[in-house]
């Protein structure tokens, strides 16, 4: 039975919209990710940057299966360099569109302004002395994953037509760009770190298959000699690369795709796998129970909202319990068990089959506990 744990991954199922511009958002709130784009866009700059005390402070959270969205991102850091504002401010822009945006300018300078008037707000609600009052420096970075070149300039002077006269009164800044799909592989790896090697396999999301197979090998060879203290990191670049194969290829690809990334994968590391796909059972369970609540309070009586609870946690347990299922056994096993395991109400019963789903050596074991 040990072969059964070596089949192919089935995580995260489920429809995403706006796939591109949720798994870049996705990965940058992980301070690690951000290090990894100013690495590549503005290496020296990455050193003076104290990643590790890096916080979000604009938007919501994203969660690991990208069904909820932010707007552009915006993070706060300490910085080295001597400075009496002692941080900066990383703005981070995520484009996909098809054509590219030639008012990036005017759009970074609202966002800078938008920036600065918040922290004005602050000093009056915290009573900062004028002389503290300083504003923080902003880095814009522009994450680019359209398949247009990106081709228009990056400065307001380029979108007005200004004589030399009126020159000084036009603003003056730098805009970083990382051009995804126009950059040279070379570029994008050359730092090691993961989010270069996700990006040569987003380079490709749209080619051949064989040529998709490659770089996917590639990546993994090298996201795979992550240490034990990335481990984080490791988890989100192999969720990045099987959701990038369920949104972005088609169909009749997914389970031989998806098996080229289980390949890859060691063997010491395939417990990690599971607990992931154990979190997102976990979360299901939440969404399960919101739902539910959602449906009574629709309905309007009491009944209805421990009516709709009920229901709604049920259904996240036994999504759950495939879903872990799924990841460890047979596909074709697991089905078969899928009837039995609809057809149980008691939701005790079906919380310790959760447990016996994670816990179980063997889809014999779990079955022998499904049906005791």
């Amino acid at each position: 039975m040990a072969k059964e744990t070596e089949k192919t991954l089935d995580l995260h199922n489920i429809p995403i919209v706006h796939f591109p511009d949720r798994s870049a958002r996705w990965l940058f709130q992980d301070t690690e990710y951000v290090r990894g784009l100013v690495e590549i866009v503005e290496g020296p700059l990455a050193d003076q940057i104290d990643f590790n005390q890096m916080e979000q402070i604009v938007g919501s959270s994203v969660t690991d299966d990208l069904q909820g969205w932010v707007p552009d991102l915006v993070l706060r850091a300490p910085f080295h360099s001597k400075s009496r504002t002692g941080e900066v401010r990383i703005c981070i822009l995520i484009e996909h569109q098809s054509t590219v945006d030639t008012h990036m300018a005017l759009r970074v300078n609202t966002y800078r302004s938008q920036i600065w008037n918040s922290q004005s707000r602050e000093w009056a609600s915290n009573n900062i002395p004028a002389t503290q009052q300083l504003l923080y420096p902003v880095i814009p970075i522009v994450f680019y994953t359209g398949e247009q070149r990106w081709n228009a300039p990056l400065t307001l002077d380029a979108i007005m037509d200004v004589p030399e006269v009126l020159a000084r009164f036009v603003p003056k800044f730098d805009i970083l760009l990382l051009d995804v799909k126009g950059t040279a592989s070379e570029t994008l790896t050359r730092t090691g770190h993961p989010l270069g090697w996700l990006m040569i396999v987003l380079q490709k999301e749209h080619a051949d298959v064989e040529e998709l197979k490659r770089a996917l090998i590639t990546a993994l060879s090298h996201i795979n000699s992550l240490g034990e203290d990335q481990k984080r990191q490791w988890e989100m670049a192999i969720s990045y690369l099987l959701l990038l194969i369920l949104h972005r290829r088609p169909d009749d690809q997914h389970d031989h795709l998806k098996t080229v990334v289980d390949d890859q994968i060691p063997p010491s590391r395939r417990k990690e796998i599971v607990n992931m796909v154990y979190s997102r059972a976990h979360r299901l369970l939440d969404e399960g129970r919101e739902q539910g609540i959602k449906q009574g309070i629709e309905q309007g009586i009491e009944q209805g909202i421990e009516q709709g609870i009920e229901q709604g946690e049920r259904k996240g347990i036994i999504e759950s319990i495939l879903a872990l299922l799924g990841a460890r056994f047979q596909p074709e096993t697991v089905q078969a068990l899928k009837p039995a395991i609809e057809a149980i109400d008691d939701l005790q019963r079906l919380r310790e089959l959760l447990l016996a789903a994670y816990k179980a050596q063997s889809v014999d074991a779990f079955t022998k506990t499904l049906y005791q």
